[in-house]
């Protein structure tokens, strides 16, 4: 045990000089067409990851088009007027890598890892599937089953899933995050072949993207292997803002019941309209993520878990998080297992109870600098993982941030205060802004009506 604690001492004093060292090996260039190429030097392993992120996720569908941006995902490993349906993966494989993609909200991503000498290969081909890919009808139908049946075997057949999908709608009143990435199904099988060409034609372009590449490589190099392949392809000049309807203000709480006969462990969960992350003021969401943390991370040690499962062993389990790198709108949530016999109904004023007694006592010191001796060695840790680096820059930058923000998140992290955890605290808890859903098996709903 001392072993390890002198380690863990020795990393986080070794924080300032580890990441002023991250920061000089990431370097930035805009191309002529827009495109925005990130460079993030990593010479330990001769290989190197390469993403292409597009600003454009879920959140920016068109009504009654939900789904189109996953749907696309998909499609764009069909063909191109060079490359065969499939051939793109199948290339990777044969040279000893791997590919994939990824949509979200405020993003689309799509990433290969690769010997570092096969770098100019993969950015041929991303670059050529930017400008040319090719769909038809006989790729599009069979596709379109696949994303179906991905719904049903990830949302329908989980209750969690389907539960999660009903809160997050309730949550926002006229915000596109209320719908699921993926889709509503009724939406999906109407989707076509025009549609995911009206998708792509609009928002599949150059000055729409940014190029991360991260490990063995130096930035006059990736510089000159983008200017030779993205840079010939022309920016859109229709592009549109990036504008979503806003959000009204919430005046009254919602409530979610979901009744599930699968469902095996009833809980309740309460979500929190919450700040995000924003480009220069990330203070707000520091003291947040400490917060969820103090509230419920380590269930022997939070003030959720503590109280509820060690002093008073009401609850099975109990956790907080908080979700904050987004463009519009973070979300800071609270949840409570209760042990057999005890009722969603009793577990929340368990909830609540805790959470008030939090906030009449405030933060715990002793806790606080253990959680913020944890949270400046994991920013460390992370460092370990080059596509990990590379996409938490792409999630970053696609959603508002910048690179000095991103660069600055450690600092901002070690900066918060107990006060300023226990101001965003008082400003984030207001029911009124907040969904409180309970996922129970339909015996669990009948018991309790009639106690």
């Amino acid at each position: 045990m001392r072993n390890l604690h002198a380690t863990l001492l020795a990393a986080v004093f070794a924080v300032p000089a580890a990441m002023a060292t991250a920061a000089e090996n990431v370097t930035s260039f805009m191309l002529e067409n827009g495109l925005q190429l990130v460079v993030i030097e990593d010479h330990r392993a001769a290989a190197v990851t390469h993403m292409a992120w597009y600003r454009v996720g879920s959140a920016d569908e068109p009504p009654g088009k939900s789904g189109i941006a996953h749907f696309l995902e998909h499609l764009m490993f069909k063909g191109t007027d060079d490359l065969e349906p499939g051939e793109f993966s199948r290339v990777v494989r044969a040279n000893g890598g791997s590919d994939n993609a990824f949509t979200s909200y405020d993003y689309t991503g799509y990433f290969q890892r690769v010997a570092a000498d096969r770098l100019g290969l993969m950015m041929q081909m991303e670059a050529d599937r930017m400008r040319d890919l090719v769909l038809t009808e006989e790729e599009v139908a069979p596709e379109l089953q696949v994303i179906l049946e991905e719904r049903s075997q990830r949302t329908d057949s989980s209750p969690g899933g389907l539960f999660g999908e009903q809160r997050r709608a309730a949550m926002y009143l006229n915000h596109p995050y209320g719908r699921s990435v993926i889709g509503w199904r009724h939406e999906m099988e109407g989707l076509t072949l025009q549609d995911a060409v009206d998708f792509y034609d609009e928002h599949y372009a150059p000055n729409n993207a940014i190029v991360i590449v991260a490990g063995d490589v130096y930035p006059e190099d990736a510089l000159a292997l983008a200017k030779e392949h993205y840079g010939l392809i022309a920016a859109n000049p229709d592009l549109k803002p990036r504008v979503r309807p806003a959000e009204p203000p919430h005046i009254a709480e919602r409530r979610v019941v979901y009744e599930d006969p699968r469902v095996s462990t009833p809980y309740v969960i309460r979500s929190y309209l919450a700040p995000e992350r924003n480009a220069g003021d990330q203070k707000t969401a520091a003291a947040l993520t400490f917060l969820a943390e103090i509230l419920g991370g380590s269930s022997q040690t939070s003030v959720l878990g503590r109280s509820l499962q060690f002093v008073d062993p009401t609850a099975l389990f109990t956790t907080a998080f908080y979700s904050g790198l987004s463009l519009d709108h973070g979300e800071f949530g609270v949840l409570v297992a209760p042990v057999e016999g005890r009722s969603l109904e009793e577990a929340e004023d368990d909830m609540d109870r805790v959470i008030a007694e939090f906030m009449e006592t405030g933060v715990d010191l002793e806790q606080f600098e253990r959680i913020k001796m944890q949270i400046r060695a994991s920013e460390i840790y992370e460092l370990d993982s080059v596509q990990g680096t590379a996409r938490k820059y792409g999630a970053a930058l696609t959603s508002g941030l910048t690179i000095e923000d991103v660069q600055a998140w450690p600092e901002v992290l070690q900066a918060v205060t107990p006060e300023d955890i226990m101001e965003a605290a008082a400003q984030v808890f207001d029911r009124r802004r907040a969904v409180t859903g309970f996922l129970l098996a339909p015996e669990a709903a009948e018991q309790e009506v009639g106690q």
